[in-house]
């Protein structure tokens, strides 16, 4: 079984790799920093020998380096069982001050690099007529939050993609989930002083994502919600 991970050295992306890669997953990770992916290489080729690890550098805001990671995938792979599209970027700012290339940016990669690399692998899974696509979106993709003004465009705009991907795909054999996780223990609240009941760990959106890949072929979870036990920040 093969799944695929952008942004899998760090966060969300992480606990997924792991999670996937004990239940004998063979992984495909993307991630902007070569020592982070060649560290996680090491790692996990040591922790699970039976499952092959393929590492890709790339800019995931930049198209031709998305589409260029499909391209490895589909030389090294015949077969794609699970797509995670977790890449993402939090820039706070409002809509009328923030820097004029901000939504741009974001929409790059929290948008299109989902769009362009999902276009480009859904061909094998239609041959397969199986598979599941996850896209990690957030609470902010149903719900405006102060601060936060462009991310929350495309966040919205992540699950619009999402609904529409579904509803094609949906008599072709192919899952495709939204997560919605709200706060989590990420680098994006590098540096916030908060108890660690107040953000959801990384390995419970895992845990999720897991449970929605681990179901029968008749049923499919689409929505995924999950907030801090003691609500939003």
């Amino acid at each position: 079984m093969n799944c695929i991970i952008t942004g899998g050295t760090k966060g969300i992306g992480r606990a997924t790799a792991e999670i996937f890669a004990r239940n004998n997953f063979n992984l495909a990770i993307a991630a902007r920093t070569t020592a982070d992916l060649e560290a996680l290489q090491t790692e996990f080729q040591q922790r699970y020998p039976n499952i092959k690890i393929l590492i890709f550098q790339a800019d995931l805001s930049q198209k031709h380096e998305v589409l260029a990671f499909a391209d490895f995938i589909k030389t090294n792979w015949k077969t794609i069982d699970v797509l995670i599209n977790n890449a993402g970027l939090f820039m706070q700012g409002s809509l009328l001050t923030e820097p004029d290339d901000q939504l741009e940016l974001m929409m790059n990669v929290n948008l299109f690099s989902s769009y362009h690399l999902t276009r480009a692998l859904v061909p094998a899974m239609l041959s397969q007529k199986k598979g599941h696509i996850f896209n990690i979106c957030s609470v902010a993709s149903q719900q405006s939050y102060p601060n936060s003004g462009s991310y929350t465009i495309t966040k919205f705009a992540l699950l619009g993609f999402t609904k529409s991907l579904r509803l094609e795909l949906q008599d072709q054999g192919i899952k495709v989930t939204a997560v919605l996780p709200g706060a989590t223990l990420t680098d994006s609240w590098a540096g916030v002083t908060l108890p660690p009941n107040r953000l959801i760990h990384p390995q419970e959106v895992a845990k999720a994502i897991w449970s929605a890949w681990d179901m029968g072929l008749t049923a499919v979870i689409e929505e995924i919600m999950i907030r801090p036990q003691l609500g939003d920040l």
